[in-house]
């Protein structure tokens, strides 16, 4: 057994029992805990599958950015973690059953008669000047252009829908609002008295 199936197997290892824990923890925190050691694991194998844009991007994006995030969301919140037991029990059965046919579909289409050595030779070793970022961006911008574009209209919609079902005006916000400037009269704002005037002793 060569050094690289040997690091291949130990992240490996890593990424499914991080996934493992990610379903199975009680504790959310302890559970994105796992998901970024997930992330960290998939990172070393796209190392070893030398696609280094995709190691860097998957660790300064999900792990930099989005996950602590999640983790930060999940300490702020207040989570009950009772209520989130109660129901643990209860589903089991549904998820079990789920997981047997995702799994079954997996090896159905993941399996020897459509992957492995015999079916898809190795490909040869990338020389040392090969750029992968560069392969990856022409890949992109020529032959997947058109999926590409479609995924960015896609993710600018779910950001404007997500940005205008979370907005709620506030009441203590202090904006001008020129609409309602624009209309106010004189005698809305300033109000005449006459009184007569005081005689000096």
């Amino acid at each position: 057994m060569s050094f690289e199936q040997i690091v291949f197997y130990i992240f490996s290892a890593m990424l499914v029992s991080a996934g493992v824990l990610v379903i199975t923890l009680r504790n959310p925190v302890h559970a994105v805990l796992s998901l970024v050691l997930a992330f960290f694991s998939s990172a070393g194998l796209w190392m070893l599958l030398e696609a280094e844009f995709l190691a860097i991007a998957l660790v300064l994006v999900y792990v930099g950015a989005v996950m602590v995030l999640f983790l930060f969301v999940v300490m702020m919140l207040d989570i009950n973690i009772a209520a989130v037991r109660e129901g643990f029990a209860r589903y089991l059965p549904v998820a079990a059953l789920f997981a047997v046919l995702m799994g079954v579909s997996i090896v159905l289409v993941v399996g020897p008669a459509h992957f492995g050595l015999e079916q898809v030779a190795a490909p040869p070793p990338a020389a040392a000047d090969v750029d992968n970022t560069e392969q990856l961006g022409l890949a992109m911008f020529t032959n997947f252009v058109l999926p590409l574009e479609v995924a960015s209209v896609i993710l600018l919609v779910a950001i404007i829908a997500a940005i205008a079902l979370t907005l709620r005006s506030s009441r203590q916000t202090k904006a001008p609002k020129p609409e309602l400037q624009v209309r106010v009269r004189r005698e809305d704002r300033v109000r005449l008295i006459k009184m007569d005037a005081e005689k000096g002793a």
